[in-house]
């Protein structure tokens, strides 16, 4: 049983196609969607499923954190309800533990061939599209990986050698235009220019991170916003407003 845990950005694309091209079957490929992704993620999707039919591999299965009750929860809900920031903002990871990670594994828990492999003593084959440069992030974790009963991780793009770079010739050589990074539209890691880039090309969705962060703004006292040292409205959210947008 092998499974793709598809992150939707350069790396995790030129996996699938890396796996294709080394004739490795993949059973299961699994987005999770915190209900943030920036607009071009969710277009690509699409793009990537139609490249996968074409191709003979299964589509991406999207998965998400729900309540107890079965209700989604999207990262956004979350963070109006308890008035607070993405936890990356404070410095620690659990908005991808939650709505990235959970998911995905609960899903596993309850996917017939999962529960086939673990029933016959096997271990179901992730595979993880960390890149050639990466190794640092592959170590940290290995020895967790090492005891991992579930789940035996695989890093093919290390073990092929593509680097970054590599990954962005790969997905051009298969004919893909490049899917752009990943990652929630109020991201606490966004770099200036894409915050700009957010208020220029989506104001709706700035005015809704804007609003995460008024909405938090009461109980911040380690942070200053989603900048983590800066407010995004202080900084960007003025010129936001006297450009019209706002």
């Amino acid at each position: 049983m092998n499974m793709v845990s598809y992150g939707g950005g350069a790396n995790s694309t030129a996996l699938l196609i890396g796996l294709h091209h080394h004739r490795i079957p993949v059973d299961l490929i699994l987005f999770a969607d915190t209900g943030a992704e920036h607009p071009h993620t969710y277009a690509y999707l699409d793009v990537m499923d139609s490249w996968l039919k074409d191709h003979g591999m299964p589509p991406i299965t999207r998965v998400y954190k729900t309540t107890r009750d079965g209700k989604r929860l999207t990262l956004e809900d979350e963070c109006l309800q308890s008035c607070s920031l993405p936890s990356i903002a404070y410095g620690f990871k659990r908005c991808s533990l939650k709505h990235k990670i959970g998911p995905q594994e609960k899903f596993c828990n309850h996917y017939p061939p999962c529960q086939k492999a673990w029933a016959a003593g096997k271990r179901v084959v992730k595979f993880i599209g960390y890149d050639a440069g990466e190794g640092y992030r592959s170590d940290k974790v290995l020895l967790r990986d090492l005891a991992d009963r579930k789940y035996s991780k695989w890093y093919p793009l290390m073990e092929w050698g593509w680097t970054r770079d590599d990954c962005i010739r790969q997905i051009e050589a298969a004919g893909l235009p490049q899917p752009g990074k990943s990652s929630c539209f109020f991201c606490p890691s966004m770099k200036p220019d894409e915050i700009t880039a957010l208020r220029e090309q989506h104001p709706d969705l700035f005015r809704r991170a804007l609003a995460l962060e008024d909405n938090a703004r009461k109980n911040l006292k380690t942070v200053k916003g989603l900048g983590r040292n800066y407010s995004w409205r202080e900084r960007f959210g003025k010129e936001f407003c006297t450009h019209g947008n706002g």
